[in-house]
């Protein structure tokens, strides 16, 4: 089976029989062995019952639901049927009569459950090291903490045991992980998944989140796991989510004026160039005045939040002490004074802030902050680690309390050579809207110390993994050869003539989208190919994949081409020229038209879908 299990490459090896579920289970399973004992699984499921399910899946032929085949792992404080639901601590463990309400829909939608993954401890924790199971380790640089308290799941999928993996998030623990991983966090607005069945640790902040090695695998997760739950006091009504990323137009996007690294300068410096990124796909980046929301952030911990906690779990922790990580406690029993009078005064100095923050949001659109504004190795952490996880939280403590959706994506490795990553910010309900601009950033491939360099998809890749500052600022047509190459259909990540970019050397820069001036057909023949046709009025928007490569190796890939693909100029949104697929307007004529899905894997998995 090929390396990569991001959905597109699994559901194009299902649709042409190259693959099949009992077989994708068998290489996770040999994958979860070869690692060992790395702290990421509390609980697998048995082989024999991953592969009766793999089984199960393998003889429908037809009617394939939009995640047939495709391998998961839930965090362990969320309910599997048959299966003990610890929290990360072995005293408090009960076996779920019943799986929680999203676990339900993942399975229904043809997902492969493999097991469940380690946590700090009731979900208290931005670290992963506060754990009886044992402390995650970033697969990206040997000793850095993994981030918590969704460790383990973000773990699972960056280290390519599963293609997504679910999480909680309440302080930041679905967007900690994800930067100091290299995965894309999705963290929804509060109440669009149901918290059913999941382990409360603020029942009012409290929702699951997704992690996934891209933003079109995050959302078209997401958009299953949605949608209101009968029984459930905190399910709120939304908009349907889309399984694909909708094109957005330039928006004003909000930047801290005064941002705060702790001193970490390289952090600052990725930050700037991250940012500086938004700026050239046509973004508006407005400084905001960042104080109002940190403010909001620090109520979570020094505020009757953490009385929350105890209402969860405190009477437990109380008549169990022995059996709680001592920093656990340490952060319970700092709630046990407060009273119903600090509980209203934390309400009432909430929604002053919160209005401070909605003057701010009349000048933006969305908001880009650093995911963490510096980062550890577990012995830093473990030296202190109240005030470091303090650091951590800094940009995400404030998130739920303020009702925000949020979307954390990796910016790739800072001059230090430790991963930095952002989150992407919205209103309650803006989910589709951040997933939009997240597609179409530049995610450079994070490269592990030691190891060969990820591709934006989760595979690896042999080739090196430029810094997102050296991606060159194309010149307009006619001014010279431009080194970068725009990937439309059968030559991205995952797709069958993938392998040729490979052999050519090409380096992989993420992706974007194209001016809104073109129309995308599925176009037939042995290989499924896409063709891109500039429009002579009107059009939209399609992502791309962006390639750096040779002068010499681009023209050999122009002699590989069939026709009635061929290379040409190519416009980006915002302006900028690359090289890139187009496709002869007469074979349009009789093709189908999919510009509606904007990208060709967005295509493929609709197909997919009974929808």
């Amino acid at each position: 089976m090929d390396g990569a299990l991001d959905l597109a490459t699994l559901a194009h090896r299902y649709r042409t029989g190259s693959a099949d579920p009992v077989g994708v289970a068998e290489e996770v399973l040999r994958r979860i062995a070869a690692r060992g004992d790395d702290h990421v699984w509390i609980t697998l499921r048995s082989a024999g019952d991953v592969l009766a399910d793999a089984a199960l899946l393998a003889a429908e032929a037809t009617d394939r639901p939009p995640l047939y085949g495709v391998p998961f792992a839930v965090k362990d404080n969320v309910d599997v049927a048959g299966m003990p639901t610890t929290a990360a601590c072995p005293g408090y463990a009960y076996i779920a009569d019943r799986n929680a309400p999203l676990v339900d829909r993942l399975i229904a939608a043809g997902a492969l459950l493999v097991g469940k993954t380690n946590l700090d401890q009731f979900a208290t924790g931005l670290s992963g090291t506060r754990s009886p199971y044992g402390a995650c380790e970033s697969p990206l640089v040997p000793g850095l903490i993994s981030g918590g308290s969704s460790s383990g799941s973000a773990v699972a999928v960056a280290a390519g045991l599963v293609s997504f993996a679910i999480g909680t998030d309440t302080a930041g623990s679905g967007r900690v992980p994800a930067a100091l991983t290299g995965t894309v966090g999705v963290k929804p607005s509060r109440g669009l998944v149901s918290t059913l069945g999941v382990v409360p640790a603020c029942a009012s902040l409290d929702c699951p989140s997704v992690f996934a090695t891209s933003v079109a695998d995050g959302l078209a997760v997401l958009s299953v796991i949605a949608g209101t739950e009968p029984g459930d006091p905190w399910s709120r009504p939304f908009p349907a989510v889309p399984a694909t990323a909708p094109p957005v137009g330039p928006l004003r996007i909000g930047v801290p004026r005064e941002p705060e690294f702790f001193g970490d300068d390289a952090a600052a410096a990725a930050f700037e160039e991250a940012a500086g990124a938004l700026a050239r796909l046509g973004h508006r980046l407005v400084p905001v005045d960042l104080d109002p929301f940190v403010a909001a952030g620090r109520l979570l911990y020094e505020g009757p939040w953490v009385a929350e906690r105890l209402a969860a779990f405190g009477g437990f922790a109380e008549r169990h002490r022995d059996m709680v990580h001592p920093v656990t406690l340490k952060i319970l029993d700092g709630g046990r004074q407060l009273t119903a009078v600090d509980a209203f005064e934390g309400y009432y100095r909430l929604r002053e802030l919160r209005a401070r923050t909605m003057r701010e949001w009349a000048s933006m659109d969305v908001l880009v902050v650093p995911t963490v504004p510096t980062t550890f190795t577990i012995g830093e952490m473990l030296a202190d680690p109240i005030a470091r996880n303090d650091m951590l939280g800094h940009y995400t403590k404030f998130t739920n309390l303020l009702d925000l959706a949020g979307l954390s994506v990796p910016a790739g490795m800072t001059a230090a050579g430790r991963p930095h990553g952002i989150t992407l910010l919205g209103p309650a309900g803006s989910d589709a809207l951040l997933a939009g601009v997240a597609a179409s950033y530049p995610v450079p491939s994070a490269k592990a110390a030691g190891a060969a360099p990820r591709a934006s998809n989760g595979s690896v890749s042999a080739t090196r993994s430029p810094a997102l500052a050296s991606v060159p600022s194309p010149a307009p047509p006619g001014d010279g050869p431009v080194p970068v190459l725009a990937v439309v259909g059968a030559h991205r990540s995952g797709q069958p003539l993938h392998g040729e970019l490979v052999g050519l050397g090409a380096t992989p820069l993420g992706t974007a989208l194209t001016a809104p001036r073109y129309h995308l057909y599925a176009l037939d023949g042995a290989v499924p190919r896409a063709g891109l046709v500039r429009a002579a009025a009107g059009g939209v928007r399609v992502e791309v994949e962006l390639y750096e490569i040779g002068a010499a190796a681009l023209g050999t890939l122009l002699t590989m081409i069939a026709p009635p693909l061929g290379l040409g100029t190519l416009e980006l949104d915002g302006g900028r020229y690359v090289h890139g697929f187009l496709c002869e307007s007469y074979a349009a004529a009789g093709a189908l038209d999919i510009s509606a899905h904007g990208s060709w894997p967005g295509y493929l998995l609709s197909r997919l879908s009974p929808t």
